[in-house]
């Protein structure tokens, strides 16, 4: 007897087991008996009635993820691809629609993706599509939580992840910013510059009006100290056309030993020789005593009165 109830044991205990089951966190299980629908169970230790009841499925409750890729064309007739990201759940209380209602929510979510992208897109100009992409984010988002609500689904964000044009569009306008960029470029350099000449101009000027400021005052101290060299000559007996005469080759010779003190002079000088000295002297001296007997002349022709007559 002993050996013929093993089996029924082993049956018993094989039974006994199998009414229970587990259930993972953020999971829900759905029973069904004999191929009916029953009840939803959630995490934790189980039991369900054996060769009755079955789990017929699970589904996560965690929030899950959809990225879809959709090739639409703007307004200005740019094929360009978005990839639009779907983040959603299953909500906890409609369990059993999101089960039995929709064998592939993956293709249903893609397809309202699809139809919303390619109505919104087509509004807008490719520059548009960058800056508004939040509004066709908003526009998905809207629209499948119309659809999936029904379906035991909740759409918790939609995100447009990546805008790609068509590579000859990217590089046009790669072009058009780098050109933007040079023309921006080129008027700064060209305000720097005209800003350098203005104040090289400036600088010049001043530069050119102190130099002139300091020939003035150079040569009104050379008048002034060829007057006192004058003054001392005539006091020891030179006349003032004597004076002039020595003034004048001194000067002369102070310019030739100025000259040979520079190595890196580009001065040109004319022909010159020791006897050019006393000639300058004599041809000096000669010119004055001629120029103070003209001027005698004349002094006396006019206070003549006979002259006059004549």
């Amino acid at each position: 007897m002993s050996f013929i109830a093993i089996p029924f044991l082993l049956i018993g205990a094989i039974i006994l087991f199998s009414s229970f089951f587990i259930v993972k966190q953020q999971t829900a299980a759905i029973i069904e008996r004999f191929g009916r629908y029953q009840n939803i169970r959630h995490s934790g230790l189980q039991m369900k009635i054996p060769l009755v009841d079955r789990v017929a499925g699970r589904l996560s409750l965690k929030i899950q993820q959809l990225d879809v890729i959709v090739e639409t064309k703007t307004k200005d007739d740019v094929f360009v691809r978005l990839k639009v990201s779907v983040q959603y759940k299953v909500i906890r209380d409609k369990v059993e629609d999101a089960f039995y209602k929709l064998d592939y929510p993956h293709d249903q979510i893609t397809s309202y993706v699809f139809d919303v992208v390619r109505a919104e897109v087509p509004k807008m100009i490719l520059d548009d599509v960058f800056l508004k992409k939040d509004d066709i984010a908003i526009a998905v988002k809207t629209e499948l939580n119309d659809a999936m609500q029904n379906y035991g689904y909740d759409i918790i964000k939609t995100l447009v992840t990546d805008i790609d044009p068509d590579a000859q569009v990217k590089a046009a306008m790669n072009r058009i910013n780098a050109a933007d960029r040079e023309k921006t470029a080129a008027q700064y350099e060209g305000d720097a510059a005209r800003i350098l000449i203005v104040e090289r101009a400036k600088a010049e000027a001043e530069s050119k009006r102190l130099q002139g400021q300091g020939i003035a005052d150079q040569r009104r101290e050379i008048a002034r100290g060829l007057e006192e060299s004058v003054d001392v000559l005539n006091r020891v007996g030179i006349n003032s056309q004597e004076a002039s005469a020595l003034i004048v080759v001194t000067q002369h010779y102070d310019t030739l030993q100025a000259v040979g003190s520079e190595t890196n002079s580009n001065l040109i000088l004319l022909p010159n020789s020791p006897q050019a000295g006393s000639n300058m002297l004599n041809d000096m001296v000669a010119s004055f005593t001629a120029s103070n007997q003209i001027g005698e002349a004349m002094k006396n022709s006019k206070n003549n009165p006979k002259t006059k007559e004549e």
